[in-house]
C-alpha cells in the first residue's frame, strides 16, 4: 500500500471516507451506533419539545468520549511518530520529550498538552457513563490516514479536520444539553443515566457549560495546530463553526456521521490502539491544569 505523504493525499482520503458515509445513510449511522449507549428519554409530542433530534444524554457522552479516546490516540501518535522529527517541532534527532537544538519545543508543548487534555475529557465522559475502566471504553481501535504522523503536512492536516468536527460536535452537544434541560423542567422529559436513574434539568445545564468548556480547549488544538503549520491567521474565525454538524447522534448531519470514518479499517487506513495510547500518556508529561466548571447552584424549590 503507499503512503499517504502529503495534505492533498489525506484530504483526499478524509473527503472519500466522509462521502461514503454519508451515501450510506442509515447503514453507516447504524455501523456507529453498534458503539454507543442507548440511552432513555420519556415519549413527548414532538411539537412540545425543544430538542428534536432524537439524541439522549448518554448518547452525547458516549459520542464524546469515543471522540476523546480518538483524540487521545492522534496526539500520542504524533507526539511519538516520525513528524516529531520535523524542524517545527522537536527537530532532527529531537523526541518529543528533548527536543533539538533546532527544533521547536514551544510547539511540542502544545501537543503534549492537548494529549493531556483530551485524555482528561476522556476521563470524565468515562466517569459520567460509570465506565469502570478504559478497556471498558466503546472504541479500542482507530484508523487514521496511513501516513498521517509521518509528515507535518499530513499531521496538521488530519489535526485540523479532527478538531473542526469535535468543534462542530460540541456546539451541537451544548444546545442540545441546554434543550434537554427545558424539556426536563416544562415537559417533564427524563434522560435516563448509567445507573438506572435520571439526570436533573440542573445537571443538564451543567452538562451544557461542560461541553462548551470542552470547545474552547478544541479551539486552541485547532488555532495551535495552524500554529505548528505557520498558516496565518491560526485564529481566522469571527465564530467557531459547526464543520455542517447540525446533532450530535442522530442523522446525516451528525457528529457520529462525521467521525464515523475513523471507526472502520478501509484502504488507505492505518489501525491504532487506544490501549497503548492511554498507557503512553504519562510519556509525555505537561503542565496543564485546571478543572470542570462547577455545578450550577440548586434552585429553592429543588427543580
Amino acid at each position: 500500500m503507499k503512503a499517504i505523504r502529503t495534505d492533498a493525499d489525506v484530504q483526499n482520503v478524509l473527503l472519500q471516507r466522509r462521502q461514503f458515509m454519508t451515501k450510506a445513510g442509515g447503514a453507516g449511522l447504524a455501523a456507529a451506533a453498534a458503539f454507543m449507549l442507548p440511552g432513555k428519554a420519556n415519549a413527548v409530542a414532538p411539537a412540545q419539545l425543544d430538542n428534536t433530534s432524537g439524541d439522549t444524554a448518554a448518547q452525547i457522552m458516549t459520542a464524546a468520549l469515543i471522540a476523546e479516546d480518538l483524540a487521545t490516540v492522534f496526539y500520542y501518535n504524533g507526539l511519538k511518530g516520525p513528524v516529531i522529527q520535523d524542524p517545527n517541532l522537536a527537530g532532527p534527532g529531537g523526541t518529543a520529550n528533548k527536543p533539538s537544538s533546532s527544533g521547536n519545543p514551544g510547539n511540542v508543548d502544545y501537543l503534549t498538552a492537548a494529549l493531556a487534555e483530551e485524555a482528561a475529557h476522556a476521563t470524565l465522559f468515562r466517569t459520567l457513563l460509570h465506565i469502570p475502566n478504559t478497556q471498558s471504553d466503546p472504541v479500542q481501535t482507530f484508523y487514521l490516514p496511513t501516513g498521517t504522523f509521518d509528515t507535518l503536512p499530513a499531521f496538521t492536516s488530519v489535526l485540523n479536520a479532527l478538531e473542526d468536527a469535535f468543534i462542530g460536535a460540541y456546539l451541537a452537544a451544548t444546545i442540545e444539553f441546554a434543550q434537554m434541560a427545558t424539556d426536563s423542567r416544562a415537559n417533564g422529559v427524563r434522560q435516563s443515566n448509567a445507573v438506572n436513574s435520571y439526570f436533573g434539568a440542573r445537571e443538564l445545564q451543567w452538562f451544557s457549560q461542560v461541553a462548551a468548556s470542552i470547545l474552547g480547549v478544541e479551539s486552541e488544538h485547532r488555532a495551535l495546530g495552524r500554529v505548528i503549520s505557520n498558516t496565518n491567521p491560526a485564529n481566522q474565525y469571527l465564530y467557531e463553526q459547526t464543520d455542517g454538524i447540525a446533532t450530535v447522534y442522530n442523522g446525516k448531519a451528525s457528529a457520529v456521521a462525521a467521525l464515523t470514518p475513523f471507526l472502520a479499517p478501509g484502504d488507505g487506513l492505518t489501525a491504532y490502539s487506544l490501549r497503548e495510547a492511554i498507557a503512553g500518556v504519562r510519556s509525555f508529561p505537561s503542565t496543564v491544569s485546571g478543572s470542570v466548571p462547577p455545578q450550577p447552584p440548586a434552585r429553592t424549590d429543588g427543580q
